[in-house]
């Protein structure tokens, strides 16, 4: 938002200096200046349509307009010299470059960033996409299907001197499913409170569900959060470092998108990835969201990052 606000400003500036009207005497002078100043109005005007593309890829009806319109011509005072208006342009033409040249070094930044996190985070997916078949692919149907007030039947271990029996079951806790006219909201706090429960094997399914069926839901965010907390207590970093990852690269305005930063960058500590890589994730959830994050994130930030030995 701050970028376009920038460039809002510089669309006045732009539209503003090409309606000054500029002397006779002055128009003359513009082979001596070398380029003229409206050789340089003009050059602005292109490289602003080049950032407004960049920030605006999508195209039609997306370009930042003048807010103002240009002042009405006014006669000068008789007396004044015509080099003084020359000199005015020349200025107002300079700052106008020099803002110009700033917000287009943003928007690089930031495309660099992002590239940079989307680069490392595909290289994580297509190593652990293998991992997440095996998975799913090794969930046995019954499991799958059993109540959750039910027991779960623990593996079966042989006697001595006799055929195998089974051990004493273990029994589940009762997680209730709420019941009202938001299915969104009752599959995530149900997968909420299968997550407590440690009943992780049934709360990633609910979750996931919730992201899949209802992706512009607010609880969208928080599942596809928690489904990377259920999945990093399950002991696989690898696989919640991607639900982290697309959490923040899916919807980075969710509320759950600076969290899902923050345990993105401990997923990669479990997985022992180089502390370069985790201070990249703490600098962007600084840069990002800096002005968001609760005071107790902020202290859980500064922890991460001495103990990253982050610059």
């Amino acid at each position: 938002m701050r970028l376009i606000g920038k460039m809002a400003l510089l669309g006045t500036a732009v539209a503003a200096l090409t309606s000054v009207a500029v002397p006779a005497t002055a128009q003359t002078s513009r082979g001596a200046a070398g380029g003229g100043i409206e050789g340089r109005v003009d050059r602005l005007e292109r490289e602003m349509r080049a950032v407004q593309r960049k920030v605006f890829p999508g195209g039609a009806g997306q370009t930042v307009e003048p807010q103002i319109t240009a002042p009405e011509r006014q006669t000068g005072a008789p007396g004044l010299p015509a080099t003084s208006a020359v000199a005015d342009l020349n200025a107002r033409v300079s700052a106008v470059e020099s803002q110009l040249s700033q917000i287009t070094g943003e928007v690089e930044q930031s495309q660099y960033r992002l590239r940079q996190l989307e680069e490392a985070f595909n290289a994580y997916r297509r190593s652990t996409d293998a991992r997440l078949k095996a998975v799913e692919a090794g969930a046995a149907p019954a499991e799958d299907d059993a109540p959750v007030t039910g027991t779960r039947p623990a593996p079966t271990r042989p006697a001595v001197g006799g055929p195998a029996t089974p051990a004493p079951a273990t029994p589940a806790v009762a997680v209730d499913r709420p019941k009202s006219e938001d299915p969104a909201e009752d599959g995530y706090v149900y997968g909420y409170r299968l997550w407590q429960a440690k009943q992780y094997d049934k709360a990633i399914p609910e979750l996931r569900t919730v992201v899949q069926k209802y992706p512009k839901h607010r609880r969208a965010s928080y599942s596809q959060n928690l489904l990377g907390r259920v999945l990093l207590d399950q002991g696989k970093p690898a696989l919640a470092a991607t639900a982290f990852f697309e959490s923040y690269q899916k919807m980075p305005n969710g509320e759950r998108a600076p969290d899902s930063l923050y345990y993105l960058a401990q997923s990669l500590v479990k997985m022992k990835k180089p502390a370069s890589e985790v201070c990249k994730v703490y600098d962007e959830l600084n840069q990002v969201y800096g002005d968001r994050i609760s005071d107790a994130m902020k202290k859980d930030v500064a922890t991460g990052r001495a103990a990253s030995k982050c610059k």
